[in-house]
């Protein structure tokens, strides 16, 4: 049996709707097909945005969109991207299998399909083949309301008023596509730059420094150290797949050491946070910077007979299983983490929709954060968890992961993920300081490891109601199916 001691009543910290967010890059066919199909086409679109896409997206409540990369924002040049659409210039993808990018979806139409899903914008800068000149010509061009060369270029271009944003990156990968830089060189270029992303009027702008790769702890000793007065926030990057960068494995056909292997790895997820953080604390002790996760998720090797370069791959139970325990990792450390951004939106690794022209589908993780929207701006609540083991060969990890929440109208939420793809495992909430009154739950789960939802059958793994769970004075046991997802709802 696992326990599970919730303290409902010692709650101080919130859960940013933010650690909830997406990234859409030029990559494949996320823009283009996945997103932006055009006003001509027989797709339905509102200004050429894929309305079914939107509606699916506003579903799950997404918060915020990163955009437009990813490497390809450090060869983005956003002056191409504006304009009358015949006259934008064409550009190569040098990053994402040098295909041709016609520019279409530039700036407004980006800041267009933000609007229609109600989330916030956040623009990656160019720092890798830009300058300084061009990202604060960028940020006057967007946010600046009075008149000025920019503003009035915006107007031009059938956008009188400035538009409201907050977040900002500051470069992507410097340390790899973004420049090759070292530590002390970005920190450097970063103090330059972001003094130039300046705040227009009464738009205040959160910049967001760029960060390390999984375990370079010393890239975010030395990006604090020099320049944690001048950052809003610091992002961290990381992927998880059970074999090598060149061999990753695939989305569908994998064994149970793979499974295994890949939820070993996002469980990983928590130390990097927490050795992350420390450096973090060091300089920042009032936890005044945010750490930025602002590219995760599973990455495995291309479907086949698709292009390599393209990063299009199906996505099974194994991945919303990764997706919820890495949710509950940042719910958890919600002090420190602020923002999150799943990669990617649509076609393109751990993506929420896969499209086929006219057809789309929602995937095993996009399920994962609609039934995670809960926890969205609630009240993390503090818990303990004494799991059992999920052994392979001569191995284990915790079978159970678990994070928890009580929402502004007073409701509890728990989710709890137990890993073990054989075996049921009894779960004891306990919840002092309360009396529960009502439960009710959901649950995501599939009679194989790797089901996953097809165009010709897009509703093999979705949520379902669940009511193996009974309470006991101030506690909860539930029967927790093998290789699930669970949210609990509580009220008292």
């Amino acid at each position: 049996m696992t326990k599970i001691i919730i303290n409902a009543d010692q709650g101080k910290e919130r859960i940013s709707r933010h650690i909830y967010g997406h990234f859409a890059e030029h990559l494949g066919r996320c823009i283009y097909d996945g997103i932006w199909v055009g006003q001509d086409s027989s797709i339905p679109n509102t200004r050429g945005i894929r309305k079914d896409v939107v509606e699916a997206l506003k579903e799950i409540r997404i918060p915020n969109l990163r955009w437009p990369g990813g490497c390809f924002a450090d060869e983005y040049h956003w002056k191409n991207g504006i304009g009358p659409k015949e006259k934008r210039a064409e550009i190569v993808n040098t990053h994402w299998g040098q295909v041709t990018d016609s520019n279409h979806f530039g700036s407004h139409e980006f800041l267009d399909l933000c609007e229609q899903l109600g989330c916030e914008p956040y623009i990656c800068g160019n720092v890798g083949s830009g300058t300084v000149g061009e990202m604060q010509e960028w940020v006057e061009y967007l946010t600046f309301a009075g008149k000025s060369c920019m503003a009035d270029l915006r107007r031009e271009n059938g956008r009188d008023q400035a538009w409201k944003m907050t977040y900002w990156g500051v470069g992507n990968e410097s340390w790899a596509c973004g420049g090759n830089m070292r530590p002390e060189y970005y920190a450097d270029l970063y103090r330059q730059y972001q003094t130039f992303v300046r705040d227009y009027g009464d738009n205040k702008l959160f910049r967001i420094a760029c960060g390390a790769y999984g375990e370079d702890y010393n890239w975010t000793e030395v990006l604090m150290r020099e320049a944690a007065a001048q950052m809003s926030g610091l992002s961290l990057h990381y992927y998880v797949f059970p074999g090598t960068w060149e061999e990753k494995g695939f989305a569908i056909q994998f064994s149970e050491e793979e499974w295994f292997l890949t939820l070993k790895k996002a469980i990983f997820m928590e130390e990097l946070v927490q050795k992350h953080a420390k450096i973090m604390d060091k300089y920042d002790p009032d936890k005044r910077v945010g750490l930025i996760v602002d590219e995760w998720g599973l990455w495995h090797d291309v479907e086949p007979d698709t292009n390599k370069n393209f990063l299009y791959q199906q996505n099974t139970l194994r991945d919303a299983l990764a997706a919820g325990l890495t949710l509950n990792i940042f719910n958890r450390y919600c002090g420190r983490v602020k923002m999150a951004n799943i990669a990617q939106t649509v076609n393109v690794l751990q993506s929420m929709i896969l499209t086929d022209a006219e057809k789309m589908i929602t995937t095993p993780t996009y399920h994962v954060f609609r039934m995670f929207a809960v926890h969205q701006d609630a009240m993390a609540l503090p818990l303990k968890i004494n799991s059992g083991e999920y052994a392979f060969n001569n191995d284990s990890i915790p079978a159970i992961s678990a994070s928890a929440s009580r929402s502004a109208d007073g409701l509890i939420h728990i989710s709890i993920c137990n890993i073990d793809p054989k075996n049921a495992i009894e779960v004891k909430c306990e919840l002092p300081g309360i009396k529960p009154v009502q439960v009710t739950g959901q649950i995501l789960t599939a009679p194989v490891m790797n089901a996953h939802n097809t165009f010709e059958n897009p509703e093999a793994v979705k949520p379902g109601a669940f009511d193996e769970v009974k309470m006991n004075g101030t506690e909860l046991v539930l029967q927790q199916p093998a290789k699930s997802i669970v949210m609990l709802e509580v009220s008292e």
